[in-house]
């Protein structure tokens, strides 16, 4: 019966994770650290076959999908900040251009 609570516990997060909005950095490490959980639970209750290791097992799924999606979030165009020498020779960062982007730099 334990199992079952686990299971209600963790789609009960995942229906109130989906009610907030997000970044998409956020989103990835929200949909990583609960499909990590998932397939935690289920190979720590495989492995061994007791409400403490289906408990380890979720946690640390959960933890390790969060990191990957986190860290494979893309960048996207114009985050990044380059800098700039204006006609005065004053040095400034500013998002940027086309040259960033195609190697023109």
């Amino acid at each position: 019966m334990t199992f079952h609570k686990a299971i209600a516990a963790v789609l009960m997060t995942a229906a109130l994770a989906g009610c907030q909005s997000q970044t998409e950095g956020q989103q990835r490490a929200t949909t990583g650290a609960l499909v990590g959980g998932a397939g935690g639970a289920l190979v720590g209750q495989a492995i061994g076959g007791n409400t403490k290791s289906t408990v380890i097992g979720a946690a640390s799924g959960a933890l390790l999908g969060a990191v990957v999606g986190s860290a494979t979030t893309p960048q996207r165009r114009g985050e990044e900040m380059c800098r700039y020498q204006d006609r005065y020779g004053r040095i400034y960062t500013a998002p940027c251009d086309d040259r960033y982007y195609n190697g023109n730099y």
